[in-house]
């Protein structure tokens, strides 16, 4: 309630809004370095894949049942069936979830058959130039 015969309030209160303004032109050109930044990263790591392999997985509720995507990790039981050890797959560049079940076969079966292919396209290379090591995949001969 305003009492007396006073001056109407007029705030200034528009003054400093250019400073809140967010503007996003720089948006191409973080794009094109992200771009650079990645291919330069795969040159540098090239024999190496850029990301670990993860298996395929089926969405767990009612709504995303019908639709498979990659999962944190294989369970013990795939690796196992691949022919692997949990620790050596992890030094290879496979995740391992060792909490995962497998509830059918043929997810199971699947991702066996991921991790199999991956082995076939798998190049190890000898930390010793000439002295290849024999394991669970063995060590390319040429370095």
């Amino acid at each position: 309630m305003v009492k007396h015969n006073n001056v109407v309030p007029n705030g200034h209160f528009r003054k400093d809004w250019m400073h809140y303004v967010k503007t996003w032109f720089n948006q191409a050109g973080r794009k094109d370095r992200r771009r650079k930044a990645r291919s330069l990263k795969a040159s540098e790591t090239a024999p190496n894949p850029l990301k670990a392999l993860r298996p395929l997985v089926q969405g767990q509720t009612i709504r995303y049942c019908s639709t498979t995507k990659k999962g944190r990790g294989f369970s013990l039981q795939e690796i196992k069936k691949a022919g692997l050890t949990a620790q050596f797959a992890r030094t290879i560049g496979i995740r391992v979830d060792h909490r995962r079940r497998n509830k059918s076969t043929e997810t199971l079966e699947r991702n066996v058959k991921e991790l199999n292919f991956y082995k076939s396209k798998l190049t190890l290379y000898p930390l010793k130039a000439g002295k290849p090591k024999k394991g669970q995949i063995n060590d390319s001969l040429q370095s």
